[in-house]
Formats: structure tokens, sequence, C-alpha cells
């Protein structure tokens, strides 16, 4: 049980930590096109991308896929980029509009589950129970992207209800922003390359 909750940690840290800005726009962009209303599609939407996420993080880990670090961290705000721009193409936002977030929340999940392999893989070497630890960090992730999510459709609530700013204008106000600061994010990983 040590494991699990020093695990359950690390997954939290990994969303919920000021240096996790990448994944917090990540969550921001694929969550920015549903009201509070829609919780359920949400919560459905972030265990897709926590499934994609713990796939690819199970496969680095253990070593049966490995890629180069630098590559990935530009590739992070690079697929948050592709999802804000995809919310500037929603003008409707009905279940069946909005369903290609559940494709790129579980396509994008498998680029960011690579993202933290390399810094979880030499702690997973150590322990015994790597199972266990997996499930302990996914569980972490999912809780601290449920509190992210939670917290921007409440301000969105607030932004659409007392504010009465239009949902298609708060849907590209959100996106704009989020796609600001990945492509910063982008052209300064590039670099690096």
């Amino acid at each position: 049980m040590q494991d699990f909750s020093f695990y359950f940690g690390l997954g939290w840290e990994h969303i919920i930590s000021h240096q996790a800005l990448d994944h917090q726009l990540f969550i921001a962009a694929l969550s920015a096109i549903y009201i509070l209303n829609d919780w359920k599609q949400v919560l459905i939407l972030v265990t897709a991308f926590t499934i994609g996420h713990s796939l690819t993080l199970a496969l680095s880990v253990t070593d049966v896929v490995r890629f180069d670090k630098n590559w990935v961290e530009f590739l992070i705000p690079c697929t948050i980029v592709v999802t804000a721009i995809s919310n500037l193409f929603q003008k409707k936002f009905t279940t069946r509009t909005i369903r290609i977030n559940y494709f790129l929340a579980l396509f994008f999940g498998l680029i960011h589950g690579m993202g933290f392999a390399s810094a979880l893989r030499p702690m997973l070497a150590r322990d015994q129970g790597i199972g266990w630890s997996l499930f302990g960090f996914n569980a972490g992730l999912e809780a601290g992207q449920i509190v992210v999510v939670i917290i921007l459709l409440i301000l969105g609530k607030i932004i659409l209800d007392l504010l009465k700013v239009k949902r298609r204008e708060w849907v590209i106000f959100l996106s704009a922003a989020v796609f600001s600061l990945a492509m910063k994010m982008a052209i300064e990983r590039i670099q690096v390359l």
C-alpha cells in the first residue's frame, strides 16, 4: 500500500504541479467545449486520456517501446495545439459533433504517456510491484485531471451564466489562450531537437 500511495502522489503531481502546465493545458483544451452539465462526458473523456497515457507509460517503463525524450517533449505541446485548433471548428456542441475529443484524448494520451516514462522508469525498475505502482500513478493522474476539469467547468459556468458570455466565445477565448501557450512551448522545445 505504501508503493500505491507514493505513486498516487506522483500521478497527482504530474497533473497538479506548477511544472505540469503542458498537461493542464491539454486537459483545458480537451474540456473547453464542454459545460458543467456535460460532466459525465468529460469524465469519460478524461478516462480515455488516462487509458492512452497508461498504455504507453506501461510499454515505455517496461522497455517494450522507447522514444527520444526530446521528440516526445516537443510532440506534447503539438497535441495541445491540434486539440485547441479542433475546438475552433466546433459550432453546435452536440454530443455527436464533439465526439472527436474522445479520439484526441485517447490518441494524444499515448504521446503524453511517453513524456513521464523516462522519469518513472528508474523508480519502477527498483520496485517489485510494477503493476500496483502503475495503477497508483494512474489513479493519482486521474484524480488530478478530475480536479482540473472541475475547476474549468465551474469557471466556465461562472463565465457563461454570471457574465453572460456566449458559449462559442468562451470556447474560442479558452482555446486561443491554450493554443498560444502551447505554441510557445512547442517553439521552445523544437530548438532542443
